[in-house]
C-alpha cells in the first residue's frame, strides 16, 4: 500500500465520518423539534432568558 492509496482511504474515512454526524445530528435536532415539551431556548422571544440552557 503506497501513500496515495492510505491518503484516498484517510479522505474517504473523514468524509465518511462527517456525513454520519451531521445526519445523526440532524436528526437529533429533527426529533426535538417536533417534542411539544422540550424546554425551550433561552434565546427564545418567549423564554426566560434567566432560566437554565436547554441544552445543559
Amino acid at each position: 500500500m503506497d501513500w496515495t492509496s492510505l491518503t484516498a482511504v484517510l479522505a474517504l474515512v473523514t468524509l465518511l465520518s462527517a456525513i454520519g454526524f451531521a445526519f445523526y445530528s440532524k436528526r437529533k435536532v429533527d426529533a426535538r423539534r417536533d417534542d411539544d415539551t422540550a424546554p425551550k431556548s433561552t434565546l427564545a422571544k418567549d423564554a426566560n432568558s434567566r432560566g437554565k440552557p436547554a441544552d445543559v
